[in-house]
C-alpha cells in the first residue's frame, strides 16, 4: 500500500482543504491518528479519549489552516500530534481536579442530595427581612442582591461616609441574624 505524501507547508494543506476536503481529511486522519492513539493510551486514556482529542485537534488545524493562521515548521501530523498532546494533558489536568469517586453514577442521584430549598424556607427568610424595616431591608437587598458596591449604597442612603454604611449594614444583618436565631430557637425547644 502506498501512503500518501504528507502535508509539509501550510499553503499545501490549506489548498488540499479548499479543493477536496473529505479526502484532505481523511488523509490526515491516516496519517497522524495512530500517533496520537499511542500517546493517549499510552498515557492513561482510552481509544475513545484518543478519537476524542484527534477530532478536537483536526478541527484546530483545520480552522487555523483555512483561516490562513496556519504556519507549520514541520509536518501536518506531527502538527496534529503537539496540538493532541497538549489538549490530552489538559484533559488529565481536568480530570484529575474532579473526584471520580465523588460523582455518583446516576446524574439523578445529584438532584437528590442537593435538597433544594422550598418556597418555604426562601420565603420565611423573606419575612425576616421585612420584619427589619424598609431601611435595613434596602440595605441588605442592594449589597447581597444586587451587589451594589458601599459607595452607591452611602450615597443612595445619605450616609456621609462609605464607613457610616458599612457599619449600618452590619448592624442590619446583626438584626437579622438575631431574628432568625431567635425564631430558630423557639421552634426547636417548644415541644
Amino acid at each position: 500500500m502506498v501512503t500518501s505524501p504528507e502535508f509539509l507547508s501550510a499553503a499545501t494543506l490549506r489548498a488540499a482543504l479548499l479543493a477536496d476536503r473529505e479526502q484532505a481529511l481523511t488523509r490526515l486522519y491516516r496519517q497522524a491518528f495512530p500517533l496520537v492513539r499511542r500517546h493517549v493510551c499510552g498515557h492513561g486514556g482510552t481509544a475513545e479519549d484518543a478519537q476524542d482529542v484527534f477530532h478536537d485537534a483536526l478541527v484546530i488545524l483545520y480552522e487555523q489552516a483555512v483561516g490562513g493562521q496556519l504556519t507549520l515548521i514541520a509536518s501536518a501530523s506531527t502538527y496534529l500530534l503537539g496540538i493532541g498532546r497538549n489538549l490530552w494533558r489538559h484533559e488529565q489536568r481536568r480530570r484529575a481536579r474532579l473526584p471520580q469517586d465523588a460523582l455518583p453514577d446516576d446524574p439523578s442521584a445529584l438532584e437528590a442530595e442537593a435538597a433544594p430549598e422550598t418556597d418555604e424556607t426562601r420565603f420565611a427568610v423573606l419575612d425576616y427581612v421585612e420584619q427589619l424595616g424598609a431601611r435595613c431591608k434596602n440595605i441588605l437587598l442592594a449589597f447581597y442582591y444586587f451587589q451594589q458596591p458601599l459607595t452607591q449604597i452611602a450615597a443612595d442612603h445619605d450616609y456621609r461616609s462609605v464607613r457610616s454604611a458599612t457599619v449600618q449594614k452590619f448592624k442590619c444583618l446583626e438584626r437579622l441574624r438575631n431574628s432568625v436565631r431567635r425564631a430558630f430557637r423557639s421552634e426547636t425547644i417548644d415541644y
